[in-house]
């Protein structure tokens, strides 16, 4: 009888830890084709992420940063492996599944802005949700609070034209948040940015992870991300090198070393 307790209670704690990780990757690969020639992009990496967590995945440009990155985004699908979102498996989605995930579970911040050039920031941010189904009253309300968020409140009826980059990846930002997603995945935020402009997001960014409790993971080359960050996963050839919490590292403009 004491044995079956012990199992269960073990069997619970590690139901209650899978319940926490909102992302697991276990031995993803993902190869291709380049002039004849295979190659590694990812070569069997593990990670995973604490619901709550802001993470950034660091790594020279060809590292795999970018393919692991679109794993978890449910834009690109492994060779082998596996890649959960919320225990959920995305391999074994067919494509209107995989697109409510999408729309769902994941909000994405690009690199770009990807800003529709011709609608208001408010008609922007109202898309997702659109998507989802949302009645357009509720959206277009739902949507100005989240302008309002990020600061952009005076703002909701100009267009991307009329803002500076600063401004437009605040738009950007309410929009990943349109459908009150589980991450959101912020693919280099800051690359387009001056850096006091790129720090103003940093900390829009950090905000929202600890007030709104959504997790945050970001592709970045920038330094100044990490001071936010709660771990960072540095990945080369394919693979993650090393995991580290953010009191690990020594970080300094442009550069960043190991402490502990």
């Amino acid at each position: 009888m004491a044995e079956e307790k012990t199992n269960a209670e073990k069997k619970a704690a590690e139901d209650a830890l899978l319940a926490t990780k909102v992302v697991r990757a276990l031995k993803v690969r993902k190869t291709y084709m380049l002039g004849g020639e295979t190659l590694h992009a990812l070569n069997g990496v593990d990670f995973s992420v604490q619901r709550g967590e802001y993470v950034s995945i660091m790594g020279p440009s060809g590292s795999g940063k970018s393919t692991l990155f679109n794993m978890i985004g449910g834009l690109d699908r492994p060779n082998a492996g596996r890649v959960y979102i919320d225990e959920v498996d995305i391999a074994s989605l067919n494509s209107f599944e995989l697109a409510w995930l999408r729309c769902h579970k994941i909000g994405y911040i690009f690199q770009s802005f990807n800003l529709i050039q011709v609608s208001t920031a408010l008609d922007n941010v109202m898309l997702p949700m659109v998507f989802a189904g949302m009645q357009q009253a509720d959206a277009q309300e739902k949507a100005a609070r989240l302008l309002g968020l990020v600061g952009l409140g005076e703002r909701i009826f100009h267009k991307p034209v009329q803002m500076s980059g600063g401004q437009q990846q605040r738009v950007a930002i309410a929009r990943s948040l349109a459908n009150d997603p589980a991450i959101v995945l912020a693919d280099e935020p800051t690359a387009n940015l001056d850096g006091k402009t790129g720090e103003q997001i940093i900390d829009l960014l950090r905000k929202i992870n600890k007030e709104e409790g959504v997790t945050v993971i970001t592709a970045t080359h920038d330094h100044k991300m990490l001071v936010a960050s709660d771990r960072i996963a540095w990945i080369r050839d394919g693979q993650v090198e090393r995991i580290q919490n953010r009191d690990e590292i020594e970080i300094k403009e442009g550069h960043a070393r190991v402490i502990k």
